[in-house]
Order: structure tokens, then C-alpha cells, then sequence
């Protein structure tokens, strides 16, 4: 199956008012787990990396180029996407590499710059057919537009989105990034609004901190590309720490990755279940 453009994966999503999963990638490690999870399970999948692992890495080529290897060897549909990318340089080397999506993260800005820098990233994606994701609005604090207590307005989203023509819009319903408990209350009621108001897929950050309920009622009140990140390294680092517990003298990396891929590839695979409802 070959890498996959990530509107017909999000598209035909949101059409079966079900959820498509969107995993970070750290390390080649996460991407060949996720990819295995999304074989395992026969499901579509979207390989992500932040501007955050671009800094780690030193650049976006070596895991970006690792990461689209992986995705065009998969036998499920598989699209590589860039994360909050706050530079418009970053985007277009994202662009040239052949990634299929990017989320522009201009939220801190003040609304009408925010508006003004995403619409001349979507011109540019778009011209280069990639989709283009984009956040609303920034509230204050580590999370900003995802801090716990804030909220999307349907109606300025709606104005955003045909303002910017972005394919897809990141919005705040009770998430927060980085959480290690699941106990995220989303605001289902907020979600329904959101997706009759706009035209586009909504996305839900912060997923990591959302039970398994709570994934599935949002998904069927409107979510639609649902991304999850520290829960996966939570299990990684488990899985890594375990293993040197009972190993202490080990010396090859391989004998704890090794299990630390297995095991996020097995929760990838369970969560594309509870996302797509079986």
C-alpha cells in the first residue's frame, strides 16, 4: 500500500462519522510500531512528527525521510503528517519531502495575524496538494488553545476555517496536552455544535488524557482525527524501565526497544479499534 494522502484517509473518516488515530513518532522505533499496530489491526493510520522531535533529531530529514520509508512499505494506508510546525520554513521542507499534511501552529498570534501567516501556509500546501491543519486561538499557559478550561467558538471557528481554507481545524473541548491520567472531561455538547458549524474534519489534541469511553462518545459526537502522543511514550519508557529492572547488565539497545516496540504497537492497535468502534 502506498503512502497515502491524508485527506482520503481523514475524508472517507469523517463521511463514516469515525475516528482515525494520528501517532507521534520520537524515534524510527515509533514509526515502524505504529505501522505495525495499523497492519494489526487493518486500519489507516497517520504517522506524525512535531517540530518538537525535528529539534531533537537536529532536523526533519533523517526521521522524516525514515518515517515516509515506513509509511510506503506498509500494507495499510499510511500518510506522515508534520505537528505543530510553527515555521513556515519547516513547512515547505516538509512539502519537499513529500509529506502528505501539515498543521500550522500559529495560535499565538492575535487572531487576525494567525489568520493572515495560515492562509499563505494552505496557499503553499495546497498548490503542492498537501492538507493543512490549523489551531484557533491561544488562551494562556503550557496548552494554550488545549488548556483544560478552554473552549472553542463555533462561530469564530467557522470564520476561521473559511478565512484560512485549511483542510482541518485542531479545536479546545476539555483536553490538554501531556497528561499522564486518563480523566480528560470533554464537552461533548461543544463537539456536536462544532461539527454542524464547520465544513471541515475536526481534530482532537491532548487524547492521551481521554479514557477509552470518552474517545469513542467523541468520535461519535464529531471527532474525527484523534491524535495521541505521551500516552505511547508513557508506555515505551514503561516497557524500557521494566525490562532494565529485570535485565540490569544488558548492553544491547535492541533487547529493551525491542519489547518498548511491541507494546506500543499492540496499544496502537487497540486504540484504532476503540476510535474506529468495534
Amino acid at each position: 500500500m502506498p503512502l497515502t494522502p491524508t485527506d482520503h484517509i481523514v475524508g472517507p473518516a469523517r463521511a463514516a462519522r469515525i475516528g482515525v488515530g494520528a501517532f507521534n513518532v520520537v524515534q524510527i522505533e515509533h514509526a515502524e510500531a505504529i505501522v505495525t499496530g495499523a497492519e494489526r489491526a487493518a486500519l489507516p493510520v497517520i504517522l506524525q512528527i512535531s517540530e518538537n522531535t525535528v529539534r531533537y533529531h537536529g532536523a526533519l530529514a533523517p526521521i522524516g525521510l525514515a518515517g515516509l520509508a515506513i509509511a510506503r512499505a506498509a500494507a495499510v494506508p499510511v500518510a506522515v503528517h508534520l505537528d505543530h510546525a510553527e515555521s513556515q520554513q519547516l513547512v515547505h521542507e516538509a512539502v519537499e519531502l513529500g509529506f502528505t499534511s501539515v498543521m500550522f501552529d500559529a495560535s499565538k498570534l492575535p487572531y487576525a495575524s494567525n489568520v493572515a501567516a495560515t492562509r499563505v501556509v494552505t496557499d503553499h500546501c495546497h498548490r503542492a496538494g498537501v492538507w493543512v491543519e490549523a489551531e484557533l486561538g491561544e488562551i494562556g499557559g503550557k496548552d494554550g488553545v488545549h488548556a483544560p478550561g478552554a473552549r472553542t467558538d463555533p462561530g469564530e471557528a467557522r470564520e476561521f476555517t473559511r478565512a484560512t481554507g485549511v483542510d482541518a481545524l485542531a479545536v479546545a473541548v476539555g483536553s490538554s496536552h501531556a497528561m499522564l491520567t486518563r480523566d480528560a472531561v470533554l464537552d461533548l455538547d461543544l463537539v456536536a455544535r462544532l461539527r454542524a458549524s464547520l465544513d471541515v474534519p475536526l481534530v482532537l489534541h491532548g487524547s492521551s488524557g481521554v479514557d477509552d469511553e470518552g474517545l469513542a462518545k467523541s468520535v461519535a459526537a464529531g471527532m474525527t482525527k484523534v491524535n495521541v502522543s505521551t500516552r505511547l511514550n508513557q508506555l515505551f519508557t514503561r516497557t524500557v524501565r521494566d525490562r532494565l529492572e529485570v535485565s540490569p547488565a544488558v548492553a544491547d539497545p535492541r533487547k529493551y526497544l525491542g519489547p518498548a516496540r511491541d507494546a506500543v504497537a499492540a496499544e496502537v492497535a487497540r486504540l484504532l479499534g476503540v476510535l474506529a468502534g468495534r
